[in-house]
């Protein structure tokens, strides 16, 4: 890259919501990058809201099926990148042959094999044969081992040590860069200024234990075992359920069933859930499996103890009952006695300074910085750079 032009970066993504943890990790990256003067050109199919003075190139191409649709978006973006030019190509997608990919999904065989344990029996046996996993665990290999990738971004070293172990990759390759958090927005302080405004917003009683979990995929990230789990809570322990999710019918049958019902509130797909931490007392995550959400972070940001489960790439990050809660995903037991302990004030707020202070240094500036390092190592290395 000559030193009189800016570097430009395409960034692929098939599909934004306002709502997914990806698109918010490329949201918050976009603009942190831009402001360090990187030229970005998002690839995607659909995008709702793309940031100003970012370029998208649409590539929508008509499809039946996810099968049919991730193969026909691959194909359209080798063929828009054949026409331009960028210093570097990150894909957020398993496409394979681009310069970086960050594996903000994980790793689609770890996967399948955390959501057999819960499944078994037929359902896991059809999850191997069906073709559309097939195809991406196919994929996947092929991306992870392409000769054209030069880098893998990881955001947890629990994603890195599952590429190492599946994939035939260089080591020097895998790159763990923590997403970035707003620490000012997510301050501690927010949640004393705004906490009983939030819950009474939400009909929570000052009396009230609030727990609450944010994410789309609520069977993935753990919420019948939570429902599950809250039928064995004091009945003043209430819960939050913020997300999109075509699951969400299922899940407020079971809380019925539970007799739950009267003290989960479904609220939907959230765009500012600022108000939604204010009024908690913990946040729970007790997933099957999730490389590093942002919730995690935006959490701990926030001063809440975090609870979640040991496939869930936060676990870089915390110390059993020291700056937060860990378990196995499908261990209600275990679970149930995490959020028992949070009945103490004293315990809630001793981890959740320890979780603020634990992400104090993951800001969007120095995640910025690291892309940045990564990108002019990587085109440093280039011929007649």
């Amino acid at each position: 890259m000559k030193d009189d032009r800016r570097l430009s970066l395409a960034l692929i993504r098939q599909r934004h919501t306002p709502f997914g943890g990806a698109e918010r990790f490329l949201d918050r990256a976009m603009g942190a990058l831009r402001a360090r003067g990187v030229e970005i050109t998002l690839i995607a199919r659909r995008w709702e809201g793309a940031s100003d003075g970012i370029e998208t190139v649409r590539c929508d191409p008509w499809h039946l099926g996810r099968w049919w649709r991730d193969v026909a978006f691959a194909r359209c973006v080798t063929e828009r990148l054949a026409q331009r030019r960028f210093d570097l190509v990150q894909s957020h997608e398993r496409i394979p042959g681009c310069d970086l990919y960050r594996a903000g999904d994980g790793v689609h065989a770890e996967w399948l094999v955390q959501r057999g344990r819960a499944r078994g029996g037929v359902a896991c046996w059809l999850d191997r044969i069906n073709p559309y996993h097939r195809h991406v665990v196919s994929q996947e290999r092929r991306l992870f081992e392409h000769p054209h990738l030069k880098a893998v971004i990881c955001n947890s070293r629990m994603v890195r040590d599952e590429i190492l172990a599946r994939f035939r990759i260089a080591p020097e390759k895998l790159v763990v860069i923590y997403s970035g958090v707003d620490l000012a927005r997510f301050h501690p302080e927010m949640r004393a200024e705004a906490r009983m405004t939030a819950r009474a917003g939400w009909g929570i009683g000052a009396d009230e234990s609030m727990l609450l979990f944010v994410g789309s995929g609520f069977e993935r990230k753990g919420v019948p075992i939570l429902l599950a789990a809250l039928a064995h809570l004091e009945p003043t322990t209430r819960l939050l359920v913020v997300g999109r999710d075509k699951a969400q019918g299922r899940m407020e049958a079971l809380a019925r069933r539970l007799g739950v019902a009267g003290r989960v509130i479904f609220t939907g797909g959230l765009r500012d859930v600022v108000s939604c931490y204010a009024a908690a007392d913990a946040v729970v995550l007790p997933t099957l499996y999730d490389p590093f959400p942002n919730v995690a972070l935006e959490a701990m940001a926030m001063g809440l103890p975090l609870v979640t489960s040991f496939k869930c790439g936060a676990v870089d990050l915390i110390e059993h009952g020291v700056n937060g809660l860990l378990g196995d995903a499908l261990d209600l037991a275990t679970l149930t006695d995490n959020l028992r302990s949070l009945g103490h004030a004293d315990y809630r707020a001793a981890l959740g300074r320890a979780a603020r202070e634990t992400v104090a240094g993951l800001s969007l500036e120095a995640m910025s910085a690291r892309l940045l390092e990564l990108y002019e190592g990587l085109l440093a290395r280039e011929p007649g750079s």
